[in-house]
């Protein structure tokens, strides 16, 4: 019989014992002391109650005694104390990244204290906020607009407003889901229109349009596929077809662009709908987004006839959707370098403009400046993002960087101040310099330098 040392008898504490070993509130008040100059009473109180919360619970459900709870305390104090909206640094290539707040926005400062906002300076009266966007919006599109907080609230208010009780036909093969859950036809139903589909998945004619129009039809509407395409036997009505079909009937025609695109995009290798094209071809409304294409902040933008826009105006959902102070002045800066043609002033379009070999020029001075690493520079592709431009992709150049554990690599940039958010492929570390600043290189080669160790 094998003789060996008696197991040592493990101290077994009951559930009540754990609880009565938690320090009261105060007691844990007393022993943070020298954060009172840092940070409310209040504060600090309702965090100790949170961590003696969260330490019961795990008493409860079984777990490993709690950690102690002043660390705990003063950690939740420090996250809540540093700003949760941060400046990111994005390697990933994909310029309008949902994640990353789509288009990147170009500087530009705020007006300080009090601003014009709904006050008219010549006149010295009550004004109307849209005014600062409205001329720019004309000039641009040739037709009058206005703006809401983001697309969808611009497809609602146009429904709502135009169509709600009565009938509006779209093609099935156009009844999209945006991203996140968010389904056109979910937001379409909330308006009060019916939709009238026709057509399949795949075809509709312009004849499904004609026979679907009654008595009770007061839109037709078309929307872009602008974050899916579908190839092969497929079809739909052109626009000309749609408007010369409302002419007809006397039914206003309503295109959804999605994207926005106000630039001409073509010679980059970008196909995508001109919203000036769309109304020179007959288009009554058209609505877009303003931070993809556009280049510009979250914003829902509407232009077309002036009897309808002026309708919009007046529904009592525009004062619910309509836009803040501080994205108005954003939205009139991108509008009014757009107008000018800056292209390279608006981020989104600079970023798409640059050409592969700059970006490869860019990505071999960085390189230089990490010696001794495994990485090259290869060929790749940069996205446009965003439910923009499927398919669509842009000639770019990539650092590629080989590791035993590049997840960890990625972790550490991402943890970095700065946060860089790269991408990883086929067990390699990539960095796109097309959707990095210039001026954000030295912080992208340091953050580098410490996450490469």
């Amino acid at each position: 019989m094998a003789h060996g040392r008696r197991p040592r008898s493990a101290t077994v504490f009951s559930v009540e014992e754990r609880f009565q070993a938690l320090p009261s509130v105060d007691e844990v008040l007393l022993r943070l002391e020298p954060l009172r100059a840092r940070f409310p009473h209040r504060v600090i109180a309702g965090e100790i109650r949170r961590a003696l919360d969260e330490a019961r619970a795990a008493i409860r459900s079984g777990d490993a005694a709690p950690s102690e709870i002043e660390p705990r305390v003063v950690r939740a104090l420090e996250r809540l104390e540093t700003p949760s909206l941060r400046r990111v640094i994005n390697a990933t290539g994909v310029i309008l990244h949902t994640n990353l707040g789509r288009a990147p926005l170009a500087p530009f400062a705020p007006a300080f204290g009090y601003s014009n906002l709904e006050y008219d300076l010549a006149a010295g009266k009550r004004g109307k906020r849209d005014v600062h966007i409205a001329d720019l919006i004309e000039r641009l599109l040739g037709r009058p607009g206005i703006a809401v907080n983001n697309n969808a609230a611009a497809v609602y208010l146009a429904l709502r407003e135009l169509a709600a009780g009565f009938e509006v036909v779209v093609s099935r093969g156009e009844l999209i889901e945006i991203g996140d859950g968010f389904r056109i036809p979910d937001i379409m139903a909330q308006t009060g229109a019916t939709l009238c589909e026709v057509g399949t998945t795949n075809r509709t004619r312009i004849e499904d349009f004609r026979a679907a129009i009654g008595d009770r039809t007061r839109l037709l509407l078309r929307v872009h596929p602008s974050n899916f395409r579908m190839e092969g036997f497929t079809g739909r009505p052109t626009l000309e077809e749609l408007v010369a079909l409302g002419r007809e009937r006397g039914i206003p025609v309503y295109e959804d662009l999605g994207s926005g695109c106000i630039a001409d995009l073509r010679p980059y290798g970008l196909d995508e709908p001109l919203a000036e094209a769309s109304l020179a071809v007959g288009a009554d409304l058209v609505s877009f987004s303003g931070d993809k294409l556009l280049g510009g902040p979250q914003a829902g933008i509407l232009a077309g006839r002036p009897d309808l826009v002026a309708r919009l105006r007046r529904n009592p959902m525009y004062r619910a959707l309509r836009l803040d102070k501080l994205i108005l002045e954003a939205l009139e800066t991108t509008l009014r370098r757009l107008l000018f043609e800056g292209w390279d002033q608006v981020p989104a379009l600079r970023m798409i403009r640059t050409p592969a070999e700059e970006i490869r020029a860019r990505a071999e001075r960085v390189l230089g400046e990490i010696p001794g690493i495994a990485a090259e520079i290869v060929r790749g592709e940069s996205l446009i993002g965003g439910g923009a431009t499927p398919e669509q992709p842009l000639e770019t150049w990539l650092i590629a960087i080989g590791a035993p554990d590049v997840v960890a690599i990625e972790e550490r940039l991402r943890a970095g101040e700065p946060p860089v958010i790269a991408r990883i492929e086929r067990d390699l570390l990539l960095v796109d310099l097309r959707t990095v600043f210039p001026e954000e290189e030295a912080e992208l080669t340091a953050a580098l330098l410490q996450a490469l160790g």
